[in-house]
């Protein structure tokens, strides 16, 4: 599943979600918010409304995400017993989460996925233990209730090269996707494409949005480019080639290319095959 682009949409507000499928640029995922989105007094109605609509919309196969309440609240449990029955949700976002017995309880009572929002700073000291969860298929981050629980400006924290770093650097050594934090500027497309442009290049697979213009951007940012993909085919025969005549390091277009250069440009091939 690629998920270069992950949609956040109000879970209690009925033309926002069949807008979804009639979205021109669609995302790989829509996340169907029931946490912040949602005010205290809508929540039993974001949950009637979601479970009615899911059924009968169709959302051209974008694939269906839910965030819920943080499971340390009734609300939170309630989300995922009433999701557990939506056919079509197949991964549940956490937020706030804390500990992997957060994402034990999701995996375990609703059999779905997960990926755990780290919004804290009791949840990024536990990083480690959050992803190696069972049933952790990506890992994010959320900007705006970190920097408030650390204490820092929105603006430090987004510049912290440690905090962005260490998501994609824990996630990789799991096995699972690391998807980046949400922009919060939604006119500055500019601006947005840098973000996600800066995350790639950190290792992150996609983003958070909050917003559809947001979509095409990122659905382009981390796919491969043509470039990307030229030289990996390229670096993919020379390699090859090198290798049976029992070479282990050649030099392509003056740049040195060995094993690890040649198992980066087969990733960006079958990241390639997957995309287009």
């Amino acid at each position: 599943m690629v998920r270069r682009s992950l949609l956040f949409t109000p879970g209690n507000v009925e033309r926002r979600i069949r807008k979804v499928g009639e979205l021109a640029v669609k995302p790989d995922t829509v996340i169907f918010d029931l946490e912040d989105a949602v005010p205290p007094n809508e929540k039993d109605k974001a949950r009637a409304m979601l479970g009615s609509l899911l059924p009968q919309v169709d959302l051209g196969g974008v694939e269906v995400c839910v965030r819920v309440n943080s499971l340390r609240t009734r609300e939170g449990l309630e989300d995922l017993i009433a999701l557990s029955r939506w056919d079509k949700v197949s991964c549940v976002m956490i937020p706030k989460v804390e500990s992997p017995a957060e994402v034990l309880i999701v995996h375990s009572v609703s059999g779905r996925n997960a990926i755990p929002l780290v919004e804290t700073s009791k949840g990024f000291l536990r990083l480690e233990d959050i992803v190696r969860a069972e049933g952790v298929i990506g890992v994010t981050w959320g900007i705006s209730d970190l920097s408030f629980s650390i204490g820092s400006s929105i603006d430090a924290l987004d510049a912290n090269e440690f905090i962005r770093t260490a998501i994609p650097l824990v996630a990789s050594a799991y096995g699972v996707e690391a998807y980046d934090t949400a922009y919060l500027k939604i006119e500055d497309l500019d601006g947005f494409k840098r973000s996600c442009e800066k995350a790639k290049a950190l290792g992150y697979t996609g983003k958070l949005l909050i917003h559809p213009n947001q979509v095409e951007i990122a659905n382009r940012v981390f796919s491969p480019s043509e470039r990307e993909v030229e030289w990996a085919r390229k670096v993919v025969l020379a390699f090859e080639e090198a290798m049976r005549r029992g070479l282990g390091a050649i030099r392509v277009d003056d740049q040195l290319v060995d094993v690890v250069h040649y198992k980066k440009a087969k990733a960006i091939l079958e990241g390639a095959r997957r995309v287009y």
